[in-house]
């Protein structure tokens, strides 16, 4: 097919901007003009992938760490909680967002966009050309399980699970709308979305295709999806100059396998507390650790090297087990390392990871955030490395896991999508990706 300029458009973490870099590159190296739309803070992830890059302007760790972030990540992972954290979170800044993804895409010849970039849905509905909804985690209505906002991702049953999505929606499309529907009428010459899931229902009537970057052996496929939403495998960035530090590299290779911790982009609200419990805990299992903390803060002991930034694909796979906060991202690394998992979760989407690595055996229970103690954590991870049942089943879904290539199942149905005359924003057409 001919090459196209496709726009992907993202923000968050991260961990929901590298997997759109990872896809951005799969499509570049098949002809394609890329641009990725994301935090500031990320411009490097494009320079890897080899793509160019639109900056939203906000530095995302930055913000995590301030006063409404730390609010936002202690209240924990449900509804109603996320529903809060994200009206003073993000709608500040939502007219700065909405300009810049205009911006961003105006000379697109099809645009791709996660949930948390979907202001370029409406730009791809102006401009009329081709919109596609790819995301790393199953937002899709289902039966056969709750929403991840739900607490403790626990069944509903088919029709609670499937109204509580159709809930999720609702409550935040609800936090959306004003500021949504005036960019659409004013700026956009759009009409107005309706009150009632007006974003999803549009997505649903145009059969926008959706793209979902995750593996099946994680989350299996439900029977009662539409067969325009499809599972592609993980996408991961391919950056072999990712090597790390001499200190970590002799750290490792001086002893048996430490457990890796790290919390990613969360920011817990007493970093050296939050230290201590970690170091007392990995003691008292009888393990040695990596910390993924500032090391000006956290001192460094013997058993217990505090880094900056660490490689995930050359760390994990030396580690006895992989503590973390259960983004998408981490998770995918950590399973596909094919070691035990302990997930220490704060908020969204990372409670539902959490019960997805305790239910695939890879894990023990997840420990949320707020609940994180010495014992509570010294007890986890005593479970992760000495039970071999779990480590053979963390193998397992590593080994499933790498013999994906979701990356390029992403970019065939995207050309196959693209090749078929697709359908754009507001005009009706069925769509399959051919399966």
């Amino acid at each position: 097919m001919a090459d196209m300029r496709i726009v992907i458009a993202t923000n968050g973490s991260r961990g929901d901007t590298e997997p759109y870099a990872a896809l951005g590159q799969g499509l570049r190296r098949r002809g394609h003009e890329v641009r990725l739309v994301a935090s500031k803070s990320y411009e490097a992830l494009a320079g890897v992938a080899g793509i160019d890059f639109f900056p939203l302007d906000v530095d995302m760790p930055e913000r995590l760490g301030g006063g409404e972030g730390q609010r936002w990540l202690s209240d924990g992972g449900g509804t109603r909680a996320s529903v809060r954290g994200f009206r003073k979170f993000v709608t500040p800044m939502a007219e700065q967002f909405m300009t810049a993804t205009a911006h961003a895409c105006a000379d697109a010849d099809a645009i791709v966009f996660s949930h948390l970039g979907a202001n370029a849905y409406h730009v791809a509905e102006a401009r009329g050309v081709p919109a596609c909804t790819a995301e790393y985690l199953p937002r899709h209505p289902t039966g056969a399980y709750p929403s991840h906002l739900v607490p403790g991702g626990r069944s509903l049953g088919r029709l609670g699970n499937r109204l509580s999505h159709t809930a999720a929606q609702q409550t935040m499309w609800r936090t959306r709308r004003p500021a949504v529907n005036e960019w659409r009428t004013t700026e956009l010459g759009l009409a107005p979305l309706p009150w009632f899931a007006g974003q999803a229902r549009s997505f649903a009537r145009d059969r926008m295709p959706r793209l979902c970057g995750y593996s099946s052996t994680v989350v299996p496929r439900p029977p009662d999806w539409p067969r325009y939403a499809q599972i592609t495998g993980y996408w991961f960035l391919d950056a072999p100059g990712r090597e790390p530090a001499p200190e970590l590299a002799r750290f490792v290779g001086e002893g048996p396998p430490p457990v890796y911790v790290g919390f990613g982009s969360m920011v817990p609200p007493d970093p050296e507390a939050t230290a201590a419990t970690i170091r007392e805990a990995l003691a008292r299992a009888g393990v040695r650790g990596v910390l993924l903390a500032d090391p000006e803060r956290i001192e460094s002991t013997p058993e217990l090297l505090v880094v900056r930034e660490a490689p995930h694909d050359w760390l994990f796979p030396r580690t006895a087990a992989v503590v973390h906060h259960g983004g998408a991202g981490t998770t995918a690394a950590a399973l596909r390392a094919g070691v035990p998992n302990v997930v220490v979760p704060f908020f969204v989407d990372q409670p539902f990871w959490g019960s997805r690595v305790a239910a695939l055996g890879a894990g023990p229970d997840p420990v949320p955030f707020p609940e994180l103690s010495v014992p509570r954590l010294a007890d986890a991870v005593a479970r992760a490395v000495g039970d071999g049942g779990m480590a053979e089943r963390a193998a397992g879904v590593g080994e499933r896991i790498r013999a994906e290539d979701g990356v390029a199942v992403a970019c065939e149905y995207l050309e196959r999508w693209l090749g078929g005359g697709p359908p754009v924003p507001g005009r009706r057409r069925r769509f399959t990706f051919g399966v």
